[in-house]
């Protein structure tokens, strides 16, 4: 699936691979017990690995029942549950980076990867927590690696209040955790301005979605 989008000055001609996690994490507490840590960056030739998975990756669309009818979700989607080949290398490995690092605190390994690709402007997702499964009553984690073009990922209290707004791509990790999933929200929102597209990788524990 070919998709054009403006590559980073820094990032170009560069093999996809993770950078280091210890003493780069901006950590950020949210209340309720809710926190989240922000990487810019982590993932080197974030460009190279967003075309392979362009390219690469088996999308599907697929159509969910919103009140009376029926409609598009708006972004492709490719999920790989555990035991599962990801779809590059470089995932493998910001897999077992992310292991590494979070696994103490985490007190589990992540396990899947959900990959959703933004086209452009017109495809979002709405304000949701990861809470089908053990996520909507136990502390855990969710890290997203972004490619593409950075878009707005919004975060705010669950039912309302000021959100918190993060331009992420090129390689940016955020990672989500403790109670965020039960307390706080997200989104990526529509725009009408010009916006390139934007692939993003949600690493899970077991029983997360």
């Amino acid at each position: 699936m070919a998709a054009v989008f403006q590559a980073s000055l820094l990032d170009l001609d560069e093999e996809p691979g993770v950078g280091p996690l210890a003493s780069t994490v901006r950590r950020t507490y949210l209340g309720q017990g809710a926190w989240i840590d922000v990487r810019p960056g982590w993932m080197a030739g974030a460009d190279a690995l967003f075309d392979r998975l362009a390219e690469g990756v088996p999308w599907r669309g697929e159509r969910r029942r919103m009140y009376d009818r029926v409609v598009d979700v708006p972004r492709l989607l490719k999920f790989y549950d555990e035991g599962e080949r990801l779809p590059d290398p470089s995932l493998d490995e910001a897999l077992a980076a992310l292991n590494a690092y979070y696994g103490e605190e985490l007190g589990e390994p992540f396990r899947t990867a959900g990959l959703c690709f933004y086209r452009d402007g017109r495809d979002s997702v709405a304000w949701h927590g990861d809470t089908i499964g053990r996520g909507s009553t136990e502390d855990t984690m969710v890290a997203i690696v972004s490619v593409g073009t950075p878009r707005p990922l919004l975060l705010r209290p669950r039912g309302g209040g000021h959100s918190i707004r993060h331009d992420l791509g090129h390689g940016d990790l955020i990672v989500m955790g403790g109670s965020c999933q039960r307390t706080w929200e997200h989104a990526v929102p529509k725009t009408a301005r010009p916006a390139g597209p934007r692939i993003s990788i949600q690493f899970r524990p077991r029983g997360v979605r």
